[in-house]
């Protein structure tokens, strides 16, 4: 019988809702294995102390369990929360994922960072050109362009995170270019991403792949 320790995080704003369901989740995954003990973590996503994290990965350890985390989507966008997995030295599955690894934990984290570090310098580089500009800074009157600007920086992740799947994406798609749903079952069982850190559809291949310039995947397969 396989023993787990559970971890489950929930904000102040909606904590019976998120905690009922994350504890559904992991319920659900265990089955007949044993569930020593479960951490909530109750604090919003911004927080990066995570003491009840930590105390979940020390026991998992001593007890040589597996901590289990009902959703990774969410979690995953945390860098805190990631490095302390990474560090824990530790075995873990995510009920809504479970093809998951630390490799595909770092590569969540490696993508976590560089959009951080993008939106960051885009921010603060709008924000000076605005002011060199002699636009009056901190009032509503440049929502509109704040927003336009937030949404150029957006649509230029995602380009650039495309650039990073496309070679996966094609490599799928030169030996089975009929069906969008395949290759995105096929990139959930490589463990691979999707930007936001959740599952892949076939609707999110379609938008990857027209965005890379791709009106079909039998183009994207024949592509040199």
């Amino acid at each position: 019988m396989q023993k787990f320790v559970a971890y489950y995080r929930t904000s102040t704003s909606r904590q019976s809702l998120s905690f009922d369901a994350q504890r559904s989740a992991v319920n659900a995954y265990i089955g007949c294995n044993e569930l020593l003990a479960a951490f909530t973590e109750i604090e919003t996503g911004k927080n990066n102390d995570r003491p009840e994290l930590k105390k979940a990965i020390a026991l998992a350890r001593k007890t040589k369990s597996t901590l289990i985390i009902a959703k990774l989507d969410r979690l995953s966008r945390n860098l805190a929360f990631i490095a302390n997995l990474l560090d824990g030295d530790i075995d873990f599955v995510c009920a809504d994922m479970p093809t998951a690894n630390k490799m595909v934990l770092q590569m969540m984290a490696v993508v976590a960072e560089f959009e951080a570090k993008q939106i960051s310098e885009r921010t603060i580089a709008a924000l000076k050109s605005a002011k060199e500009r002699g636009k009056e800074l901190g009032n509503r009157t440049n929502l509109k362009e704040a927003q336009e600007l937030g949404n150029l920086a957006n649509i230029k992740l995602a380009d650039q995170y495309a650039a990073k799947v496309m070679p996966a994406i094609k490599d799928i798609a030169k030996n089975d270019s009929g069906s969008l749903h395949r290759v995105a079952a096929t990139l959930n069982l490589r463990g691979i991403p999707t930007r936001r850190n959740g599952s892949w559809t076939g609707s999110l291949v379609r938008k990857v792949i027209r965005r890379s310039g791709f009106d079909t995947l039998q183009m994207l397969a024949h592509a040199g």
